[in-house]
């Protein structure tokens, strides 16, 4: 392993509700699952809300932490993107940046990551984000 375990948090633009739709948690699942089944992270528990999104992982050796958090906001960016293109070009507009390096933008920038140092600390950001849809009601 590589480091510390991380609490990794990333937020939808503008607090939108993009990810309440299935079709989008199932590419974070899968894009979660790559991950994990390629042997760059060791995932030990996440949660999919309506508008953003908690992981706890750790990189795997070899695996720079922000290139893997920043190749997986983009790729499932671009997933998403491609989908709303195709099925829901209203909404697709809500996302639209036009920045320099890009036209649309769905994940809010700097996301949060921490390490998680103690047993401690991961224990209480594992039991988080179990509750997380307990609390927002979402059984």
């Amino acid at each position: 392993m590589s480091g510390w375990p991380r609490f990794f948090t990333a937020t939808i633009l503008y607090w939108s509700w993009l990810l309440e739709e299935e079709k989008y948690k199932m590419i974070i699942i899968d894009s979660l699952r790559f991950l994990v089944r390629e042997k760059m992270v060791k995932l030990f528990g996440f949660v999919v809300m309506s508008n953003h999104i908690h992981l706890i992982w750790q990189m795997r050796e070899g695996f720079a932490p922000e290139s893997v958090q920043r190749d997986f906001l983009k790729y499932t960016a671009q997933k998403i993107k491609a989908d709303l293109r195709k099925s829901n070009t209203q909404n697709i507009e809500i996302f639209f940046v036009n920045s320099k390096d890009r036209k649309f933008q769905f994940w809010k920038s700097n996301a949060l990551s921490i390490h998680l140092y103690t047993p401690q600390i991961f224990l209480q950001k594992l039991n988080y984000i179990h509750l997380n849809r307990v609390r927002a009601k979402f059984l």
